[in-house]
């Protein structure tokens, strides 16, 4: 752009107006300048999107692998069933048939009561799983330093140990003769018998408390840790004790953190297998269909039908996937609230 200047008559300076070709200049330049950035910033994005895809293809291929493909074949696989031909000679062979699996699955008692052990299961579980939980992470979060340490450890190591070896420690623990709890017990005129149609249920739930609940109060007491003292320290200031403190600023601050805890905890509940798996073989209540879990493993690895256990594989995945959009919906409904 021309920066010349013209003298008027009293000799002051002034600028004088730029030509159309410098003006046509100008603005190319600019142009070309605009494009050489949007260019730029394309590339750019287009290197991100490329290796934000490199990156997630092991993934999606582990995914399709371990879940899509496994999930799919049970699905395919539950709409076949065995069926002899002719004379039976020839052994069995797969029919296709539709909806009948679910059809025979969902009219079976026994698949139908052992969704109703587990919705006791739930209404047991889950309260004191979640409360107590919350409530241990709670008062580990105005404790003692030292105190943190040692209760975060001694929770946290059952959780350490496999679901089989904790099952079979409380097995042996449950077992009259053998265990020294149950004779100190009996010694002391309490007489319980951990395998009786009435104390299979609170058996399992105590197990599977002795297993996840450390896990749950490092999950809380993590959440906890984040919560800004200054709020903590307001509060205190005006009065408010630890319980007020609890209930008024910890609590709504670590909702989300509850939500998933709380999910997590019904998608664990809806997997129940290898408590009552190994209980059923100790003389105990527990009988092979006692879960749906345990109603699909009989149909499938005690009589061979696996249409009808996938089946059943497939109606559990439903009302898993049902109960966690249930859990979903109320987080974020409390969520837009809050």
């Amino acid at each position: 752009m021309s920066t010349e200047t013209s003298t008027g008559g009293a000799g002051t300076a002034r600028p004088r107006t730029p030509s159309a070709p410098d003006a046509a200049t100008s603005g190319t330049g600019a142009l070309r300048t605009r494009a050489r950035r949007t260019g730029g910033r394309r590339r750019g994005g287009g290197r991100t999107g490329m290796a934000a895809g490199i990156l997630l293809t092991p993934f999606f291929v582990l995914f399709t692998i371990a879940m899509l493909i496994p999930v799919g074949y049970a699905i395919w696989l539950s709409l076949f069933t065995q069926k002899l031909s002719g004379l039976g000679f020839s052994g069995p062979h797969s029919v296709f048939d539709g909806l009948g699996n679910y059809v025979a699955t969902l009219g079976d008692a026994a698949f139908r009561d052992g969704f109703r052990v587990l919705a006791g299961y739930v209404v047991c579980y889950i309260p004191i799983m979640v409360g107590g939980a919350l409530v241990i992470a709670l008062l580990l979060d105005t404790a003692l330093a030292r105190a943190r340490r040692f209760f975060q450890l001694a929770l946290f190591l059952p959780h350490a140990i496999p679901g089989l070896i904790a099952a079979l420690i409380w097995v042996y623990l449950y077992t009259p003769g053998l265990s020294p709890v149950v004779d100190a017990m009996r010694s002391g005129g309490i007489g319980l018998d951990f395998f009786s149609s009435n104390g299979a249920l609170p058996s399992v739930v105590n197990i599977a408390l002795w297993e996840w609940l450390g896990y749950n109060v490092v999950i809380f007491y993590a959440s906890l840790q984040a919560v800004d003292r200054s709020l903590l320290e307001a509060a205190a200031v005006d009065g408010a004790g630890n319980w007020r403190q609890a209930w008024s600023i910890k609590l709504p601050l670590i909702r989300s953190s509850v939500f998933l805890v709380l999910l997590f905890t019904v998608i664990g509940s809806l997997q129940l297998f290898t408590e009552p798996l190994l209980l059923s073989g100790s003389g105990s209540a527990i009988t092979s269909t006692w879960t749906p879990n345990l109603y699909a493993y009989a149909e499938a690895f005690q009589l061979g039908d696996y249409g009808r256990a996938a089946a059943a594989s497939v109606l559990i995945a439903l009302v898993a996937a049902v109960l966690s959009f249930a859990v979903t919906k109320l987080a974020n409904r409390k969520g837009a609230r809050s």
